[in-house]
């Protein structure tokens, strides 16, 4: 069970919402901004559309980033052999989903008659009987940065809208426009209006189409060392899936400006447990061309376009790709084979005179081929993928793991990435965070004495045997994690820490280990109508000086379970410098990932409110505030505030027709 898991050990009994307890998944700095709001992205749209379990595909169940590949197994087996689920209470015969895991999925499934395939519904059908949902979010800065005066083409305001439409499974339809703070509106070369659109079509269960895309969307196959758009598991959420790939398109229905394609996708079911999987995608992307105009330097994923020089990058570049993937699943055995080729109009001529760009995809034209395979065992699992490129450099992943009995589960993971692999679209589990320039050992323990006590823990051992930014020679890298948790009734105590060293340079350019300590300490209260959790985090570096951080936070919330959620936090920070920063969990607005991270010295209090005026309509609104005490001045660039403290406000309102 996953640290996700250990925290929602009372949800049963609590009326609050997930995601205050996803925000708890793991560590923030394991994973990327995009990795994050991806994940998040996914469990807010099953939320708004939840899964039938008695008609749901594997792939369908794949989606759920908590579920291990016995879990998924053990859901089709049961409806296979027993029939559709009567309720979601069904799920305890399935030895392999544990209660914390069956709480957790009443958000994001349902047990729905599974009625009579009547084929693919009626225009008039889709018409009458679709639901619309339209979610609008703004947020507003009471100060000004230096960009605001001078450089930034566009006002202060960050918004966004979202339009979905919805017919069962069957059917899904949506447009999203979005809007960075400084960015351009309706001006520039933004005269559409947002600066980022995104539209798309699905559509399920077309006879023999599984799935069907047709505009922007998002693909995973395997383990993601050929083809990944979507979510890459961290050190702790790995033990969540237990290493488990996936095979899946979905629609691409973030405000995120890259990680998507465009154009097409569609999976077809072969004949029983054989499927395949074809795309194709040709979209704009912004990049920086070398002086000759004519190639390109670096592909830029930013997605900012407030000034000049920002926009001079925007769509000046086109990336064509397309590929497919074969897959056979049956009786707990799984087998696929994926390839893709990527190509752009201009050539990719990035500056390898540099150590650890050495070996970076130059010229243009690139193909990548890979097996994922696996076999799912209700006592071990396995899981792997095998990779090469046009270079014929090799890159693979491989993990087992094993449930020794009901309170003790084992998991390792292997991987090994040549330095001179690459893939354009690989996402996968690293330390160094690209799938290139890698060898390294993982091993997870998820240990369970009793149903109150749980322990967590996992240490991964990583060598790169090429430079790496800010390793100017062969480097390695050692982290380490245990967390116990202690959950008697409503309460929930909780401690972790983590120690973790990598080698870098120091300021005399002589390979050292970096240093990190990083320990945190929290109470929690789970009540029907109140929430509270009061936190502790400390952290200190070692390197080329030392640095130490620490912060205590209060957070509470109250529900009033019809049509009234609020939510408060307060803390106070206290670091010496940037590399002794930490974080704190905030409750967010929908779609909207909320885990920021501070330094120096301060104060930082949020206030958030959502009221549901029925069952059509809700507005939410969120106030924060950091107030620093060792500062006149915050950011620099034209991010700076010549101020001391920064105030938000952000609104929502989502209307469901």
């Amino acid at each position: 069970m996953s640290l996700l898991l250990l925290f929602v050990c009372t949800i049963a009994n609590a009326q609050h919402d997930w995601e205050q307890y996803f925000n708890m998944l793991g560590d923030p700095e394991e994973m990327d901004e995009s990795t994050w709001e991806a994940a998040y992205d996914i469990l807010c749209e099953l939320e708004d559309n939840p899964i039938n379990i008695n008609t749901a595909s594997r792939e369908d169940l794949e989606r759920l980033p908590f579920l291990t590949s016995e879990d998924v197994e053990g859901i089709c087996e049961y409806i296979y052999r027993y029939g559709e689920m009567k309720t979601l209470g069904e799920l305890a015969m399935i030895e392999s989903i544990s209660h914390n895991k069956q709480q957790l999925m009443r958000y994001f499934v349902y047990a729905g008659k599974r009625e009579q395939d009547k084929g693919f519904p009626t225009l008039n059908n889709i018409l009458k009987y679709g639901k619309h949902d339209v979610l609008m979010s703004g947020k507003i800065p009471f100060y000004e940065r230096k960009g605001d005066k001078n450089g930034y083409l566009g006002y202060q305001y960050k918004h966004n809208i979202r339009y979905n439409f919805k017919y069962g499974d069957y059917l899904r339809f949506g447009l999203v426009g979005a809007q960075d703070a400084g960015e351009p509106f309706f001006a520039n070369k933004n005269s559409d209006g947002y600066d980022f659109y995104s539209f798309y079509l699905m559509a399920k269960n077309l006879g023999r189409i599984k799935s069907l895309v047709v505009g922007r969307y998002r693909v995973n196959f395997g383990m993601g060392l050929v083809m990944n758009t979507d979510f890459v598991p961290g050190k702790t959420t790995i033990l969540t899936s237990l290493g488990r790939g996936s095979n899946n398109i979905r629609t691409h229905s973030s405000v995120q400006s890259d990680s998507y394609l465009q154009g097409a996708a569609a999976t077809v079911g072969i004949t029983k447990g054989l499927s395949a999987t074809a795309f194709v995608s040709y979209r704009s992307i912004d990049a920086t061309l070398n002086e000759d105009t004519n190639t390109i330097a670096t592909i830029v994923k930013t997605g900012y376009h407030r000034t000049k020089s920002e926009l001079d990058k925007k769509n000046n570049a086109r990336q064509f790709t397309t590929g497919g993937n074969v897959n056979y699943s049956l009786n707990g055995l799984h087998i696929g084979l994926t390839a893709i080729y990527t190509s752009f109009d201009k050539d990719l001529s990035p500056d390898t005179e540099t150590l650890f760009r050495r070996h970076n995809p130059t010229g243009n034209g690139f193909y990548n081929v890979s097996t994922d395979y696996g076999y799912t065992h209700h006592r071990f699992t396995i899981n792997g993928e095998t990779a090469i490129n046009d270079k014929g450099a090799l890159a693979t992943i491989n993990s087992v793991s094993c449930k020794l009995n009901s309170e003790l589960s084992l998991m390792a993971l292997h991987r090994f990435y040549s330095m001179r692999y690459y893939s354009l679209y690989a996402k996968s589990f690293s330390e160094g965070g690209a799938v290139q320039d890698e060898s390294g050992a993982y091993l997870g323990v998820d240990w369970h004495p009793s149903r109150k006590l749980s322990v967590i823990a996992y240490t991964d051992y990583a060598f790169f045997p090429w430079p790496k930014y800010q390793a100017s020679i062969v480097s390695h890298a050692w982290d380490n994690m245990l967390t116990v948790t202690y959950t008697p009734n409503q309460w929930s105590f909780t401690a972790r820490y983590r120690y973790k060293m990598r080698e870098k340079d120091n300021k005399d350019d002589i390979l050292m280990y970096k240093r990190e300590h990083k320990g945190r300490v929290a109470v929690s209260y789970n009540g029907k109508r109140w929430y509270s959790k009061t936190q502790a985090d400390i952290a200190y570096t070692r390197h080329d000086s030392n640095s130490f951080g620490w912060m205590i936070s209060q957070n509470i919330g109250y529900t009033n379970n019809s049509w009234l959620k609020l939510n408060g936090s307060i803390g106070y920070f206290n670091t010496d410098d940037y590399n002794s920063r930490v974080y704190s969990y905030e409750r967010g607005m929908l779609y909207s990932m909320s885990f920021p991270s501070f330094y120096g010295e301060g104060i930082r209090y949020s206030l958030f409110i959502r009221t549901d005026l029925s069952k059509r309509l809700m507005m939410a609104a969120k106030l924060s505030t950091t107030d620093y005490f060792d500062c006149n001045v915050i950011g620099s660039g034209k991010q700076q505030i010549n101020r001391s403290s920064v105030t938000d406000l952000e609104l929502q309102l989502r209307w469901k027709i």
